[in-house]
């Protein structure tokens, strides 16, 4: 395959592609302007109105496109290209798009059962999104109700995380040696840790596992770490299904302490409220529907 060849097939699928999308992104907005913008005998360019030749955007044939309908395709399209002849582009593509559609329409294929139940469900998913962007409007939730939230992400956080490093090994005479050596010098816990730990991953940090919560770790290595105080090193092998540990508090802080700031989190507590009270309201409507499912 010739280098002409390669560059001449990328520029194609990536033609393709936007093509796709734009066939994806009008697909019902032709179906609509099909019917809306066409006589009902459905062959009447002279059934556009004079309003309607004003703001058309495009014509084509007998299906014409409005200003605010062309203003909506162009948002709607995934590559935003910034070029002085990208309109021209999204113009002729949708034209190829209508005449696509007018073909089939010519051919009858607008009557098949299974481009019905595909243009159905355009629809409904169009009016759901549609629902959906008119309920996040009307639902603004108020201060108040945003500081509410963040209370109870507050409250949850309840108890406290760790900063610590371990030492595991597989014996428990091994470890018992460890705690003997750390007992001389605390501060050969990274350097005997790097040597002896067989966790790879915070063996390669002197044993250090960084903050968390005890609650992530397994119940006998969460349970010691909770005894101990910042400073302070297990005197004991705690046995686990890894082996045998040596631990080391290094700090330790308030899960409540972690919680970011409410301005940092304002916007995600806004968004989870909205959609908890759309939830809320689709399970009410599904609540009081009569809804019958055949297998």
């Amino acid at each position: 395959m010739s280098g002409a060849f390669v560059v001449y097939s990328l520029r194609k699928g990536k033609a393709l592609t936007r093509f796709r999308y734009t066939l994806l992104g009008v697909a019902a907005l032709i179906a609509i302007s099909a019917c809306t913008h066409k006589g009902t005998d459905g062959n009447s360019a002279s059934a556009t109105s004079s309003k309607e030749a004003t703001d058309a955007a495009l014509t084509v044939n007998d299906t014409v496109i409005s200003q605010r309908e062309m203003a909506m395709l162009v948002h709607q399209q995934p590559v935003r290209d910034e070029q002085p002849n990208s309109r021209q582009k999204i113009v002729d593509n949708l034209t190829m798009q209508i005449l696509a559609a007018q073909a089939a329409t010519q051919k009858g294929l607008d009557k098949s059962p299974e481009v019905q139940d595909q243009m159905d469900m355009s629809k409904t998913s169009i009016l759901a999104q549609a629902y959906i962007k008119d309920f996040f409007a009307s639902h603004k939730p108020t201060d108040a109700q945003l500081n509410a939230e963040y209370d109870k992400v507050k409250a949850a956080a309840a108890g406290n995380e760790y900063r610590a490093r371990h030492i595991v090994v597989k014996s428990e005479d091994e470890a018992k040696a460890i705690i003997a050596k750390l007992n001389q010098d605390p501060k050969a816990f990274s350097e005997l840790a790097s040597a002896d730990s067989l966790d790879p991953v915070s063996k390669a940090k002197g044993g250090d596992l960084g903050w968390f919560d005890p609650a992530r770790m397994v119940p006998e290595f969460a349970s010691a770490v909770q005894k101990l105080g910042k400073g302070q090193i297990s005197q004991e092998p705690i046995k686990s299904q890894f082996g045998y540990h040596v631990i080391v508090v290094d700090d330790i802080r308030s899960k409540a302490d972690s919680v970011p700031p409410f301005e940092q989190v304002k916007d995600s507590l806004a968004a989870h409220f909205e959609q908890e009270e759309l939830l809320k309201a689709l399970s009410d409507m599904k609540a009081q529907a009569k809804i019958s499912v055949k297998s």
